[in-house]
């Protein structure tokens, strides 16, 4: 079943909306790192996940992830998504390299 993390808003099909993590503004010894040094961030937390892809049969595709889930994502690609004046990112399930386990 999908998962709504807004009131109006769902991902359609095998979409995962995400929403990356901080990235690290400091060093571990406190040195501070400007904002073009700064490395792409590419863990991030399910918000909304779609229902799943239709097979040609008609049947849906169970999703991989669930909301909550901490996942690492590619280091290029997605659909930059702002809702409630935030950054989110939009990614299709089979782009998302791995979960995280607790």
């Amino acid at each position: 079943m999908a998962t709504k993390a807004f009131k109006k808003f769902l991902p359609l099909f095998d979409r995962v909306l995400v929403e990356r993590f901080a990235a690290e503004k400091t060093t571990k010894g406190g040195i501070m790192i400007p904002e073009k040094a700064q490395e792409r961030v590419l863990k991030a937390t399910i918000v909304a996940v779609g229902p799943g892809a239709r097979t040609d049969k008609g049947f849906v595709k169970q999703m991989s992830v669930a909301v909550g889930e901490k996942v690492l994502l590619p280091e290029y690609g997605g659909t930059k998504v702002v809702l409630e004046e935030q950054e989110y990112f939009m990614f299709r399930d089979g782009d998302i390299l791995g979960k995280f386990e607790d």
